[in-house]
């Protein structure tokens, strides 16, 4: 009787999950979150039921997991799998049960046998040990939204303790990020390492960021070899002797890097392939890295390997491109002081003028304390500021922005403030010349306000697809 009683909790919740979905996607609504907490609220332990019928792979880290996640599903279709997948970004328990809800029949059988979950690293100490995933990827620890994460070594010892209640899944960890790579010491779990050659990186003035300057044993700082951006590099502790893991999967060399991508060596034991990437920038060869590393552990051949990295689709608002007439806009999310720098130092590789566009907001998916601007490098903006037309400010906090630029030696005659996402678009565009591109780097609500305007004048997917 009892167990009875929970299936039909069980179906009742899916139903109606199943209808809100269906009603907020008529208004246009993404209906990524809403099911989730009424199935929720209806059936507290439906995810404990939802994760025995998909094979789980999490994604989880500070930056880059939504596009990580649409290289590691790019290899999972190479494999021939069906896969559902949080697309929306939506990363907490509730989108999640949004997802998983979405891949079952109106009966409960799921249509899908793989789900490839973007995860909150906040969230994920709960929610891992309930979703059992047979892999797990992290991309990295930076500093990010200290109002709701708190220090960043609390947010390492969350998804430590999520993936010591998980000893069977494998582990495939950045080997060049100190915080990172400890979570695969001492760990049963099969573990696969992915990083960065020594020194073979294009960049040059790298300096060591405070996130993690010092040894997470014995809090000694490190001496590095050779450093790619903020703390990631090749590290060693003089005092205990914790260093930098041995990579399974590596990026052996860098053959050209401009604005549009990059043609990078990938090698390892099992592996050696030459491919073209589609983003540009340091972090995205870190993504297709960890990609690569998912593609081997799925036993994947070199030729599947490379055809997934040179094919994949951006996720929205990351590195999006949108074709206008003869221009282009190109929206790219911002959120930490670490990831904003190297969206700077990607444009310091534009060679074409192009407008510049900042919509900094402070909503709690945000992050409520924005002083972390004062954090971020923009003083290499006097490097590009020559080939900048323009430099707009919007948003909530735009007024913050503006005094965070002056103080950057932007001059506050070419600092224009435009609140109206409409207006700014117009006018930003307006002054993009032909062939030329029109840059918009906004927080996460913002990019999704800028994104619904976007959607309705140039025809885009939905953001959910």
């Amino acid at each position: 009787m009892k167990q009875r009683f929970k299936l039909l909790r069980f179906w009742a919740a899916v139903i109606t999950a199943k209808c809100a979905i269906v009603i907020l996607r008529l208004f246009k609504s993404g209906g990524t979150s809403l099911p989730g907490k009424l199935a929720l609220k209806l059936y507290p332990q439906i995810l404990d039921h939802l994760a025995g019928l998909f094979r789980v792979t999490m994604i989880t880290g500070t930056n880059g997991k939504t596009t990580t996640s649409r290289i590691v599903l790019s290899m999972m279709e190479q494999k021939g799998l069906k896969v559902i997948t949080n697309k929306s970004g939506a990363n907490l328990s509730s989108g999640i049960t949004t997802t998983l809800i979405s891949a079952l029949t109106l009966g409960g059988r799921p249509r899908f046998s793989h789900a490839l979950l973007e995860t909150d690293e906040a969230a994920f100490r709960t929610l891992a040990p309930r979703l059992k995933p047979e892999t797990v990827i992290v991309t990295n620890f930076f500093r990010d939204q200290l109002d709701r994460y708190g220090e960043l070594h609390t947010t390492v010892n969350n998804v430590r303790e999520g993936i010591s209640r998980i000893p069977d899944a494998v582990l495939i960890l950045n080997a060049d990020d100190s915080l990172c790579a400890s979570l695969g010491r001492n760990a049963p779990n099969k573990v696969i390492y992915f990083g960065m050659g020594e020194g073979i990186y294009p960049e040059s003035g790298a300096s060591i960021n405070s996130d993690a300057a010092f040894c997470i044993q014995c809090k000694s700082r490190y001496e590095y070899s050779s450093v790619t951006f903020g703390h990631l590099g090749h590290f060693r502790c003089p005092s205990c002797g914790y260093e930098r893991p041995h990579t399974h999967v590596e990026c052996s060399g860098i053959l050209f890097y401009d604005s549009l991508g990059s043609h990078v060596e990938i090698s390892g034991p099992d592996l050696r392939i030459s491919v073209k990437l589609a983003l540009p920038g340091l972090y995205n060869i870190y993504n297709a890295l960890a990609g690569a590393s998912f593609g081997l552990a799925l036993g994947l051949d070199e030729k599947a390997i490379a055809a997934a990295l040179s094919g994949f689709e951006c996720g929205f608002g990351r590195m999006e491109t949108i074709a206008i007439q003869d221009k282009e806009l190109k929206m790219i999310l911002v959120k930490n002081p670490t990831g904003f720098n190297q969206v700077l130092r990607y444009l310091l590789t534009q060679e074409k003028p192009f407008v510049l566009a900042f919509a900094i907001n402070d909503r709690l998916a945000d992050g409520t304390d924005i002083s972390w601007l004062w954090d971020v490098d923009f003083e290499v903006l006097a490097l590009m500021a020559e080939r900048v037309r323009n430099f707009y400010v919007s948003g909530i906090r735009a007024e913050d922005m503006a005094v965070r630029l002056k103080y950057a030696g932007i001059s506050t005659d070419r600092i224009r403030m435009e609140k109206d996402y409409r207006q700014l678009i117009t006018r930003a565009l307006q002054e993009t010349g032909a062939g030329e591109t029109c840059c918009i780097l906004p927080t996460y609500t913002a990019m999704l306000d800028i994104r619904r305007i976007l959607k309705k004048q140039f025809g885009l997917k939905e953001f959910w697809k």
